[in-house]
């Protein structure tokens, strides 16, 4: 039965990894997977997380199955963090998943199941996750341009131009904040061209929100995406609780749909509860009773808050100590865009055969189309880092 299947291609990121511990050198530094990391190079449990753990441990009383949606109140206080007072809560219904790329693949389905002729639209370059998990659900996957190599920016008239060929069956996949991989965030009028353009066209958007609170704050991460769901008839969104609450392990996340009508919205998560009842059935109840506690606890709220922005400040911090070491090591600043980008990511503009020369002249892990995770960065690494980069740059 087995010994036809090909043979399996390793993950370009999680394999990097474990090339990087069995790399023997002492001077080298990983890149590669999209962890938040410390200065002392850990990914630490949030404070409010681990008050929160302790209360759940003295009070909860069974390990029972939550239910096919999860945890109700869970859902809720993630739907108000993502949608905050927006009119678009009303036609919204939610469910509980495991991480994003479980709200991911659920919608994927979904979008299978409503429209099995749907295109579905994502960012060149994206998520390395997306496509697959779109054409594991039998989707056909298109492309639109997002990514200026030249500008290291947003490219919005030419991802304009390519989603005017996205029809009324047609969904486009956008990151809420904080673009992956690239770090290049669409503003505020560029949102509002894709929406009038989303109306226009019919199709639906398709906002993946990763990152919130580690771009311009937690509010202003997800102006965009607001926005764009009280003007539209129809959204779907997945967010992730991986980065923001610390809870990567946990596998934390929910799948959003924005209906024209409450009863639309209604119909669409019913249809979720079928998928998930054939596919994971339960989703893990720990991380979601975690975001719960911390959410419904105005201490803990506020404690989170102060350390997601304290997060989200050694990041601006990083980038920029990084861009003034490359300044240093160059001597120019073709560099100067990372401290313009947002969030744990940014593309460094080199070829692969150049981070391939990076990580085996350098000890700089890094994904070969050049992502490197500033969040995994410390500072006594800036200026190895900064002197690699310029080594192998110098090249071209």
């Amino acid at each position: 039965m087995f010994s036809h299947l090909p043979k399996p291609q390793q993950d370009p990121i999680l394999s990097l990894s474990i090339e990087y511990r069995q790399d023997q050198r002492t001077d080298k530094v990983d890149l590669g997977i999209g962890v938040y990391r410390n200065d002392d190079g850990d990914t630490p449990i949030m404070g409010a997380i681990s008050s929160a753990q302790k209360l759940i441990a003295d009070t909860q009383t069974t390990k029972s199955y939550v239910g096919l949606a999860g945890s109700e109140p869970f859902n809720q206080a993630m739907l108000s963090l993502v949608l905050g007072d927006s009119d678009a809560i009303s036609r919204s219904a939610v469910i509980q998943t495991p991480g994003a790329s479980g709200a991911l693949r659920m919608l994927a389905d979904l979008i299978k199941q409503a429209e099995p002729s749907a295109r579905v639209w994502i960012s060149d370059p994206s998520y390395v996750n997306h496509q697959p998990v779109m054409e594991a659900a039998g989707l056909e996957v298109k492309f639109y341009r997002y990514f200026n190599t030249e500008t290291k920016l947003v490219d919005t008239s030419a991802m304009l131009e390519d989603l005017k060929q996205a029809n009324s069956n047609d969904v486009v996949l956008l990151h809420g904040c904080c673009h992956n991989p690239s770090g290049a965030d669409m503003d505020m009028n560029a949102w509002k061209a894709v929406t009038e353009l989303a109306k226009l066209q019919g199709f639906t958007p398709f906002i993946d929100v990763a990152y919130q609170g580690f771009g311009d704050g937690l509010e202003e991460d997800a102006q965009g995406l607001r926005y764009m769901v009280n003007e539209v008839p129809e959204a779907m969104i997945s967010a992730s609780c991986s980065k923001n609450f610390g809870l990567y392990r946990e596998r934390t996340g929910v799948a959003i749909v924005v209906g024209k009508e409450t009863q639309h919205a209604q119909y669409a998560k019913g249809k979720l509860l079928t998928l998930a009842r054939a596919t994971y059935t339960m989703p893990p109840d720990h991380g979601a009773a975690l975001v719960e506690k911390v959410l419904s606890d105005d201490v803990l709220k506020k404690q989170w808050l102060d350390e997601l922005n304290m997060m989200r400040e050694r990041l601006t911090t990083l980038r920029v100590s990084l861009v003034n070491a490359l300044i240093a090591e160059t001597g120019s600043h073709r560099f100067d865009f990372i401290a313009q980008h947002k969030g744990m990511f940014t593309l460094l503009g080199l070829t692969p055969e150049q981070m391939t020369q990076l990580k085996t002249e350098c000890g700089v892990y890094a994904v070969a189309d050049g992502r490197v995770n500033i969040a995994a960065l410390s500072e006594k690494d800036i200026p190895f880092v900064a002197k690699a980069i310029a080594a192998i740059a110098g090249q071209e």
